[in-house]
C-alpha cells in the first residue's frame, strides 16, 4: 500500500479504534458480576422468598394484633422502594381499635361500590390468593400515612367484613 492510500484510510481506522475503546469502557464491570457503582442491576422487581408476617409487619411498623388469624404477607423488592403487603383477620369488635392505634391521617370512609380496576397493580393482594381490597364493595379505607416516620414512604388501611363476626384488614405501605 502506498502513503497515499495509507493517509486516505488512517481517519476511518482512527475512528473504528476509538469507537471500539468507547463501547469497551462503557460495558467495564467491577468484576465478579457485581454492577458498577450507580448502574442499575438490570434485575427486575422481584417477590422476596421468605418474607415473613412479622418482617413485614416490622417494615410497616405496625405490630400484628394477638387476635389476628389467617395472618398473610409479602414483600415486593423493587428497582427504587419496596412494596410491603399485609393482611388479616380480626373480630369486627376489634377492628376499630386496631385501626385508631394506627394513628390515620383520616377516619376510614366507606366505599360501597368496587373499583373498575385495581389502583395498585403492582403489589396486588392476589399474591397472597386475596381479592384486591379495591375490587370489593362496602371497603372501609383510608391513608395512615404520607410520608411515614422513617424508611416508610406511605401506608394505606383497608378494611372488609368476612362474615358476621370477623373483617379482614389489609395494608399495603411502600418503604
Amino acid at each position: 500500500m502506498n502513503g497515499e492510500a495509507r493517509r486516505r484510510w488512517r481517519p476511518a481506522l482512527v475512528g473504528a479504534v476509538a469507537v471500539t475503546g468507547l463501547v469497551a469502557g462503557c460495558s467495564v464491570s467491577t468484576g465478579g458480576g457485581a454492577p458498577v457503582a450507580g448502574r442499575s442491576s438490570g434485575q427486575v422487581a422481584h417477590w422476596v422468598e421468605g418474607a415473613t408476617v412479622e418482617s413485614v409487619a416490622t417494615a410497616l411498623r405496625v405490630p400484628l394484633p394477638k387476635t389476628a388469624a389467617e395472618a398473610k404477607a409479602a414483600r415486593l423488592d423493587g428497582f427504587q422502594d419496596d412494596s410491603l403487603i399485609m393482611a388479616f383477620v380480626l373480630p369486627t369488635g376489634e377492628v376499630d381499635g386496631f385501626v385508631a392505634g394506627l394513628k390515620p391521617e383520616q377516619p376510614l370512609r366507606l366505599r360501597e361500590q368496587p373499583l373498575a380496576a385495581s389502583t395498585n397493580k403492582s403489589a396486588p393482594f392476589s399474591q397472597l390468593g386475596l381479592a384486591d381490597p379495591d375490587l370489593l364493595a362496602g371497603v372501609r379505607e383510608s391513608q395512615v400515612c404520607a410520608p411515614c416516620a422513617g424508611d416508610l414512604n406511605w401506608l394505606q388501611v383497608a378494611v372488609a367484613r368476612v362474615d358476621e363476626r370477623t373483617s379482614r384488614v389489609y395494608l399495603r405501605g411502600v418503604d
